[in-house]
């Protein structure tokens, strides 16, 4: 697809936006200036310390020292609700991130831990539980087939020298014979 816009329509576009932008931005800047003025010439009022006497000044101390403290107060108290949202922004990003799923998990460790601490450990130290999980098992009796069929242990090299050529494959023949004719 051609795009009905040129390049250097786009660019100019763009150019025009940023320059926008950038009024408005120094314009916010000015503004938030002339507003900090306005509220510190509100707050602040121009001190008059001559020609009061010792009584006087030590009177606007207190004053100013009672103003200092509701500020600090009122300082802690905006500080502990932001430290309180930023905790609260925290644990809903970490809910956020478990219900998407989408979060790292640790590596695990296995750890080999038996039946009886298992239990404990869910139970309590309270209830005393042992579980024998072996005794729960089935009982196999091992069938008679390796009795019927005894194993004849031999020299193996006697074995292969004595059936080896013609004589051998006779012995085979033969031997297979004798066990059904008796």
């Amino acid at each position: 697809r051609k795009s009905k816009i040129t390049a250097s329509r786009k660019l100019l576009l763009k150019s025009l936006m940023l320059a926008k932008a950038k009024e408005e931005w120094d314009q916010e800047i000015v503004d938030k200036q002339s507003e900090k003025e306005r509220y510190l010439s509100e707050r602040i009022t121009p001190l008059h310390t001559s020609g009061l006497s010792l009584s006087q000044l030590q009177d606007l101390c207190r004053e100013l020292h009672e103003k200092v403290e509701i500020v600090d107060e009122e300082r802690y108290d905006i500080e502990a609700k932001c430290n309180h949202n930023t905790r609260e922004i925290k644990d809903l990003k970490i809910k956020v991130l478990d219900l998407r799923g989408k979060f790292k998990r640790p590596p695990l460790r296995r750890v080999r831990v038996s039946a009886d601490a298992m239990l404990r450990a869910l139970l309590g130290s309270k209830h005393k539980v042992s579980m024998d999980l072996r005794a729960n098992l089935k009982s196999v009796k091992k069938e008679d087939t390796e009795k019927e069929r005894p194993v004849e242990v031999g020299d193996w090299r006697k074995n292969v020298e004595a059936m080896s050529g013609m004589e051998g494959r006779k012995k085979m023949f033969d031997a297979a014979k004798s066990p059904t004719g008796q």
